[in-house]
């Protein structure tokens, strides 16, 4: 029961607190407009077309905080409020995106290899869902196969998002310099922008820390059970 605690609960909470904490920061920080006065769509564009990018798409998908960078098409996509919005919260992660295509033009090489792995993660990722939701209730039945399907595709899931976090700090960090070298913001605006793409990050964090725990909980079961026979 003390090990499901460490492993499982814990993780599972610090997960809650993850997600509030940047819907809290984003919320804040999407009432403060900019005093430029200048949209999230504007911010991109300025940023790319500063580092020489000049093939990347900025477009406006439905939803909220659905952003991404499109590295195979070649797409940044804002979400509404992003898009057009001009606060502190819109400009921020509308740069945070922008890191991701100047990491692609310039080589980072952790894109590099997170990208390399989307293919098996694709395949991998609604099994280890399976496991870390209805599954978990059902592995004292499950089969020794079954078990080491789950690790497998946990461990996949695993080292996908401890790949992620580099990718996402070093996009953070060349948002937040482009942000102020480009006179978009101005030094005292960074707090809300820095308040904002933190929490953002803090979400990765607590996705690995639960595939590690569910990742190390499964292998100690398997041990147990390697250890009976």
């Amino acid at each position: 029961m003390q090990l499901w605690l460490i492993l499982i609960l814990i993780p599972i909470l610090f997960g809650v607190y993850a997600q509030m904490r940047v819907t809290s920061a984003y919320q804040r920080n999407l009432a403060i407009p900019s005093r430029g006065g200048i949209t999230g769509a504007e911010a991109a564009s300025a940023v790319m077309r500063a580092a020489g990018i000049n093939d990347v798409e900025i477009v406006e998908v439905e939803g909220q905080l659905s952003d991404h960078f499109d590295p195979v098409n070649k797409r940044l996509a804002l979400s509404d409020a992003n898009y057009r919005g001009t606060s502190l919260a819109a400009v921020g992660v509308a740069a945070h995106e922008c890191g991701h295509a100047i990491q692609q033009k310039e080589g980072y090489a952790m894109m590099g290899v997170r990208q390399s792995m989307v293919p098996v993660m694709q395949f991998a990722a609604p099994v280890a869902y399976f496991f870390t939701g209805f599954g978990f209730y059902f592995i004292g039945s499950m089969g020794g196969w079954m078990l080491h399907f789950g690790i497998a595709a946990l461990l996949v899931m695993t080292v996908f998002q401890l790949v992620t976090l580099p990718v996402e700090f070093d996009a953070s960090r060349r948002a937040k310099a482009q942000l102020v070298n480009l006179g978009i913001l101005d030094h005292d605006e960074m707090i809300g922008v820095n308040e904002t793409l933190d929490a953002a990050a803090l979400t990765y964090v607590a996705a690995f820390v639960s595939s590690l725990g569910y990742l190390l909980y499964l292998l100690q079961i398997l041990n147990g059970g390697n250890r009976r026979n």
